[in-house]
């Protein structure tokens, strides 16, 4: 049996039960990774296109929305004072180079509607008119550690997560292991993520073990919207 295989087996199906303590968390549901015309999508586009992770996503959204279920939204976004970083890993070098996720500044929304930072259209009813999103405010590299989304989630009772967005490798995966190590108990849905293909490194691998090793559930979304519409 492959290792991956038992990795699975041994996770019984109640291990994570969904209940009133339960939160969606969502990275970077934004333009410049889910929109073909993002500066992420020639990195990004292949692997959101076979997860279909853009309709994926669309759907957690209606379903939490149905049935009034948190969702903590915790987004990319650089200013101007974040490019004077001295130093910076190869992917933080690449989204400031080719201006990812840019705001014009923190107290302005100038130019954010439609920009590579804002939210794909499909999402904005839920987001901007639904009742039960939470946006937080940005993470700068890839995890939670420097924004407000584990006080917020504290804050509303929240202890246990399930993770999806993007990329899965590096933002949804970092969220999942500092609220683990916060003391959540977290679930992932593998097909609403998606990671990148750099030359022959496709990281949806790379994000499919872990999750399958630190998850303490690895959800389809039919399996998550399944679960949330009869619980």
């Amino acid at each position: 049996m492959a290792p991956n295989k038992q990795v699975r087996e041994k996770k019984a199906k109640d291990d994570f039960i969904i209940d009133e303590h339960t939160a969606i968390v969502m990275t970077d549901p934004q333009n410049d990774f889910l929109s073909e015309a993002g500066k992420g999508w020639g990195l990004f586009g292949e692997n959101i296109t076979k997860n279909g992770t853009v309709e994926h996503l669309r759907q957690i959204f209606e379903v939490a929305a149905k049935s009034n279920m948190l969702v903590f939204i915790s987004p990319h976004y650089y200013y101007k004072h974040d490019h004077q970083w001295v130093f910076e890993g190869p992917v933080e070098k690449m989204m400031h180079e080719n201006g990812m996720f840019e705001r014009k500044g923190q107290l302005t929304g100038e130019e954010f509607e439609g920009s590579g930072a804002d939210w794909l259209d499909i999402y904005k009813p839920y987001i901007n008119d639904g009742e039960n999103v939470i946006v937080t405010a940005p993470h700068k590299l890839f995890g939670p550690e420097n924004n407000d989304l584990i006080l917020q989630l504290r804050k509303r009772g929240i202890n246990k997560v399930i993770i999806c967005g993007m990329s899965g490798n590096l933002c949804a995966e970092s969220h999942l292991r500092e609220l683990q190590e916060r003391g959540f108990e977290a679930a992932v849905v593998f097909d609403a993520t998606a990671s990148a293909i750099i030359g022959d490194m496709n990281a949806d691998d790379a994000s499919w073990i872990n999750f399958n090793l630190l998850g303490e559930r690895v959800y389809t979304t039919a399996e998550l919207v399944n679960e949330i519409e009869t619980r």
